[in-house]
């Protein structure tokens, strides 16, 4: 029976066999974590190859760039070649900087602050206001860097197929509005990927501001955990055909298919765009790592090497988020006092429980002993309007330990909803 069909008698029961299972899963003093998106040692151990990998002196020289040697700001040849292929765009778009792609995109909106991007009129930093779009639920750490500049941040709705373009392409027309985050494949936390049709409309909007940029996170461009490789749109070429070639600046890394903090990093963008670029990165680096580029390129070889070593990944993760849905099917579907999202790929699960009660629920789980990303966390400033969006990530948790976390969010699903029937 639906939770909001009980008489008050049905729901004082409800209520008082739920707060009794909760408060024995209390007393275990549990210490559970499906906070951060981050893979198990399971998934780290699919790389230790890297770790002891041996690289003869006489293989250190890559289309003329020696790799033990300062040069090649760009990254090395083989390693750009490989992000070519699995992003489908250009070798000369390509440019591999250091292990993280969070770091490129900071350090590429700290330069449109201090010295603009390449259609800028003059830095962000002397606009009276710089506004940005932000689809959410979304990725806290892109509304993070937003916020650190002082932009103002626009909440878009993040629906099934994408970003409300209606609502986009009139926001676009406000010369202010600078740019859009976007995570188009198994997107964060909600799991989408955005439609062919959705991205042809990104791809061919018409923004008031000339130096308006397109941050396209393509950080699960490969992570299918169910099913076969899902191939994807080239937003390079998609822009250039609508007439948008310096829009774009797309991001990729090796953070969760090798080591976090320890693999390859890259932005691809138009060869007009790299060339700016190349100047301001130029005050900055000398070169990046071209020994951990070397590593990896010799350990996936090609494209395909990397698409087997996610099938690994895959058998480590579909278990995982089974047991997600699973609980969640069982415990919370028949009381219809919650839905999430079913994601094919990608590392997180966007659950919205009944409104207003999102921050009760993290609020029991962590007196419970699970922590999870903070209630609101997936929206711009941290303000969920309705107050019902939590991200689940089941990667890093040990299966057994992932069905008593799953277990606790349940029963405190059902706690807070009970608790807002009853007050009314």
């Amino acid at each position: 029976m639906k939770l909001t069909e009980m008489n008050s008698q049905q729901l004082n029961a409800f209520f008082a066999e739920a707060r009794a299972e909760y408060e024995e899963l209390k007393g275990r003093n549990l210490k559970l974590n499906m906070a951060r998106g981050k893979p198990s040692n399971a998934q780290l151990d699919l790389s230790n190859e890297l770790l002891n990998m041996y690289i003869d002196p006489e293989d250190t020289v890559d289309d003329g760039v020696e790799a033990r040697n300062y040069g090649e700001l760009m990254g090395l040849p083989s390693c750009r070649r490989l992000f070519a292929e699995l992003l489908g765009v250009r070798y000369e778009e390509v440019f591999m900087g250091g292990s993280s792609s969070l770091t490129l995109m900071y350090d590429l909106i700290a330069k449109a602050y201090t010295h603009g991007l390449l259609h800028s009129d003059m830095p962000w930093s002397q606009l009276e206001k710089v506004k940005f779009l932000c689809p959410s639920p979304g990725y806290d750490r892109h509304f993070t860097i937003s916020e650190s500049f002082g932009m103002e941040l626009i909440t878009i709705p993040l629906l099934a197929d994408g970003p409300d373009m209606d609502m986009v392409e009139e926001l676009i027309k406000d010369e202010s509005v600078k740019g859009m985050w976007c995570v188009p494949k198994y997107a964060n936390p909600s799991g989408i990927t955005y439609s062919e049709a959705v991205i042809d409309r990104i791809a061919a909007m018409k923004p008031a501001a000339k130096d308006f940029v397109l941050m396209w996170d393509n950080a699960y461009c490969v992570h299918e955990f169910s099913g076969e490789f899902v191939p994807f749109t080239d937003i390079l070429s998609a822009c250039r055909k609508a007439g948008n070639p310096d829009m774009p600046f797309e991001f990729a890394s090796t953070s969760k298919i090798t080591f976090p903090g320890a693999g390859v990093a890259c932005f691809a963008c138009s060869e007009k765009n790299m060339e700016y670029m190349k100047k301001l990165l130029s005050a900055q680096a000398i070169s990046y790592d071209k020994l951990n580029q070397l590593r990896h390129v010799l350990f996936f070889k090609d494209g395909s090497g990397v698409i087997s070593h996610m099938r690994k990944h895959a058998a480590i993760l579909k278990p995982k988020f089974d047991v997600v849905e699973s609980k969640l099917d069982s415990e919370i579907a028949p009381l219809g006092i919650a839905s999430w999202s079913r994601p094919k790929g990608g590392y997180f699960v966007s659950l919205f429980v009944m409104d207003g009660c999102a921050k009760r629920v993290h609020q029991l789980c962590k007196e419970a002993g699970v922590v999870m990303t903070g209630a609101g966390a997936t929206y711009p400033y941290k303000n969920d309007p309705a107050d019902s969006n939590l991200r689940i990530a089941p990667s890093f948790p040990p299966v057994d330990e992932l069905n008593t976390a799953m277990q606790v969010l349940c029963v405190c699903i059902k706690l807070a909803a009970a608790e807002k029937l009853l007050c009314k």
